[in-house]
């Protein structure tokens, strides 16, 4: 694969991160379920596009905000954006059970696009799917984490050392817009939205070697192990604004000591970097 190929696609990410970082770092609320002796779940799945099986009562009210609809045009992926956004901030919470009729009420769509969603933070690892029920927040610990920051660094630690006596100046300093946005969405507080930068800026480092399947499973190795841990606040480790704009620097000075052909710079940054997990 083209490396501007690769480029374009981590630049069309740090783009979309960017943009929710825009608004306030928040998802369309969802009211408690409905009881199902009221008739209001039969209106439910009416109105939220109900599947037979997936049950819409005794689910956690993890919603406070009013109901807001999300616009038509490319609703899947604005669903998607949004229960990204709820897994980082804690308000969809690990272990609990939601179901896509519930959601999609809450979101102004049918239950579909909320089901094709989930189904990829399925795919993703960050829930999975309870037959006749909905899915469940995955619950993820310390340990887990570990070892995900363990096996990135065998994967990308070496790669970006040889890249850096590599890749010529010119192609780092073209890195400079994926770094920059990594340090704004840290900068606004929103943990969904520097997660989406900061993977679209290691992607598109790893993407200047030209290999499209160590791309792929880095970027899922990463997206991994952004998802919130079991009794944390959500993003990640539960770091908090100061240790992501502190994370999203280290991207920008890396980048300083590459152009700049300073290799026992970059030696010393990338190994901090991801002792941090950054």
């Amino acid at each position: 694969m083209k490396q501007g190929t690769q480029g374009s696609a981590a630049a069309g990410e740090a783009a979309a991160a960017a943009q929710a970082g825009s608004g306030r770092c928040r998802v369309p609320a969802q009211a408690a379920a409905p009881d199902p002796g009221d008739g209001a779940r039969g209106r439910a799945g009416a109105g939220g596009g109900g599947v037979r099986g997936e049950h819409t009562h005794g689910e956690p009210a993890a919603f406070s905000a009013p109901r807001v609809a999300v616009q038509r045009s490319s609703v899947r992926g604005q669903v998607l954006a949004a229960l990204r956004t709820a897994l980082f901030s804690g308000e969809l919470r690990p272990g609990e059970v939601y179901s896509a009729p519930v959601l999609g009420e809450r979101f102004g769509v049918s239950a579909t696009p909320v089901r094709e969603a989930m189904q990829q933070l399925a795919v993703e690892g960050a829930v999975e799917v309870v037959p006749n029920r909905g899915f469940r927040v995955v619950e993820r610990g310390a340990r887990e984490l570990a070892e995900l920051a363990e096996v990135r660094a065998l994967i990308e630690v070496p790669v970006m050392l040889r890249l850096a006596r590599a890749v010529p100046a010119e192609r780092w300093a073209e890195l400079r817009p994926l770094a920059e946005a990594t340090v704004r969405a840290a900068s606004s507080g929103c943990r969904a939205s520097y997660a989406e930068a900061d993977r679209a800026f290691h992607g598109a480092v790893l993407a200047l070697g030209g290999n499209e399947q160590l791309v792929g499973v880095a970027g899922e190795l990463h997206r991994r192990a952004q998802w919130p841990l079991v009794g944390g606040a959500g993003g990640g480790r539960g770091r908090g604004r100061a240790e992501l704009i502190a994370d999203a620097h280290e991207h920008t000075a890396l980048l300083d000591a590459l152009i700049a052909g300073d290799f026992e710079v970059v030696r010393v940054l990338v190994g901090e970097h991801f002792n941090g997990a950054g």
